[in-house]
């Protein structure tokens, strides 16, 4: 079985980043009981308007608990029907028009064979057609799209601060993952690249593309800054990427993407790939995308073959210690929490009952979380301890188990989260916690995900939960993990003109605000993402 896995820890000229700090609002905190206190809408503050599509919808019921047929998948928008004919799918990457040395980079990657989403686009968006695609997380889209972009940009020089092709992402997770998705394929072809977000410092970023980027990865919010610095320029972009399209509408983020979309060069090619496609982006589509190319793979968006979905019943005064024993397990896992305050308290527990564990929200600074990624993709720490900052953008191989320890609100939330396991055709385990006052909620959530869970009541030391999670009494010998250094930010350049100091330093000024504003729910990104 083809793998397909990305390698991490290299990126492309620029600076990257993962993790994205902003703070919403409302939820519940470790060992609280958090199912009719919290808010019921989680939509980030980024941008301007745009609330989550999740509190809006109202949920299909579901049949019974665990048994029956599966729920039905949330309505979407009606897909435009491909006037021009799509071109057939392809059984390898050598039937596609690729350049010699991409398809040498595939193969040393060992990326032997296309997987239903890259078979199926790429004829297409290599033949320069509008592409409209999707695909369960962890399915292949960065591939997809990156391909395509790369094979049509190269052998182009781009003038300095104009580049030739743009990939649009919400978060800077997410940017850093499409970086490291990328880079070998872009080496390959000679490609320069710079990667623009938030939390990192903008000079290096408007350094990168005064020096000549063919491809920019960015999140909206830093890449408007760099055009309002004059750093920038889209109207040579022949290829825009919108990945994740409705997670930037989630964020408040519309106004900007259109706004971006509107300085792109007339009549380029407009790929949008998204892992759920709602009526949020419809605009976008009517919009921006010509003729496109329609494929969509999970007409559910959710239902992965490889992935288990449990649900898990635990009374109040028993989640503590059911937490604990599932985070003492052998392997890696990820569990999620609703607020920054949650995740430290959790960690420093997990820390002092004999468990290698390290939290990553959005109060930590960017250098900060690039290093406790780092440390759990080492292995050096086993068990992460994050809020929705880690929901997407984050591929760990060997990663079996994701724990809502806090069930989401958001059925997008929750496929998210998931989608850090079973990647690439591994297979993984999604367990969320809920006590009795949150079962409702969550069957409504998984109604609107269109996933039947299968639903256990378990109490700590059971041989159920075990079976279900590896959970295991921890050693109890407290463990200390080298906390990763908050780094001195760089003494700021003294800015030319009044328009860089607005660019640079006011943006990031709220940023930091918004990441020392603890304790709040985290649902996205500021607009400095």
């Amino acid at each position: 079985m083809n793998r397909h896995r990305t390698r991490t820890g290299r990126s492309f000229a620029g600076s990257g980043g993962t993790g994205s700090g902003n703070s919403g609002s409302g939820g519940s905190g470790f060992g609280r009981s958090g199912g009719s206190g919290r808010s019921g809408g989680s939509g980030g503050t980024g941008g301007s308007g745009g609330s989550r599509s999740g509190g809006s919808r109202r949920p299909r019921r579901t049949q019974g608990s665990g048994g029956g047929r599966p729920a039905a998948a949330p309505a979407e928008f009606a897909l435009p029907k491909t006037v021009t004919p799509a071109l057939p799918a392809v059984a390898s990457f050598a039937e596609l028009d690729l350049p010699e040395r991409l398809l040498a980079a595939l193969d040393r990657e060992g990326v032997t064979e296309p997987f239903p989403i890259q078979a199926a686009t790429l004829p297409n968006s290599l033949a320069g057609r509008d592409v409209l695609g999707r695909g369960r997380t962890g399915s292949g889209k960065t591939l997809a799209f990156g391909l395509a972009l790369l094979a049509r940009t190269a052998g182009r020089r781009a003038e300095p601060r104009q580049p030739l092709a743009l990939v649009l992402v919400p978060t800077r997770e997410l940017a850093q993952q499409v970086t490291d998705a990328l880079t070998p394929y872009a080496r390959a072809v000679g490609l320069r690249a710079a990667t623009v977000v938030g939390g990192m410092s903008i000079g290096r970023q408007a350094s990168a593309l005064r020096g000549g980027a063919e491809v920019v990865v960015a999140t909206p919010g830093r890449l408007k800054d760099l055009i309002d610095r004059g750093d920038c320029r889209l109207d040579d972009v022949e290829t825009t990427v919108l990945d994740e399209a409705d997670q930037m509408a989630d964020m408040g983020f519309m106004p900007q993407v259109t706004a971006l979309l509107d300085q792109v060069k007339p009549g380029g090619q407009r790929l949008l790939f998204s892992a759920t496609l709602d009526r949020n982006i419809d605009l976008l589509v009517r919009r921006y995308l010509n003729d496109p190319v329609v494929h969509s793979v999970d007409p559910s968006a959710g239902a992965v073959t490889t992935m288990e979905h449990h649900v898990l019943h635990v009374h109040d005064t028993d989640k503590h210690q059911t937490t604990t024993e599932i985070a003492a397990r052998d392997g890696r896992v990820i569990m999620f929490l609703d607020t920054k305050h949650a995740v430290d308290r959790l960690t420093k527990h997990l820390l002092k009952s004999g468990v290698r564990a390290a939290g990553l929200h959005g109060g930590k600074s960017q250098p900060q979380r690039n290093r406790t990624l780092a440390q759990f993709k080492s292995g050096q720490v086993t068990v992460l301890v994050a809020t929705n900052v880690a929901a997407r953008g984050i591929h760990v191989d060997n990663l079996d188990l994701v724990v809502n320890v806090d069930p989401p609100i958001d059925h997008k939330d929750y496929l998210h989260r998931g989608g850090r396991t079973a990647r690439a055709g591994e297979s993984g385990s999604v367990v969320t916690l809920v006590t009795p006052d949150q079962r409702r909620a969550m069957s409504r959530l998984m109604a609107s995900a269109g996933i039947t869970p299968r639903i256990t009541p378990v109490r700590a030391g059971d041989s159920e939960l075990n079976r279900i999670t590896g959970a295991q009494a921890p050693s109890g010998v407290p463990v200390i993990i080298a906390e990763p250094v908050a780094e001195r930010p760089q003494r700021r350049a003294k800015p030319s003109s009044a328009r860089g100091r607005r660019g640079g330093a006011g943006r990031n000024r709220s940023t930091g605000d918004a990441a020392r504003r603890g304790g709040r729910r985290e649902g996205g990104v500021s607009p400095a993402a």
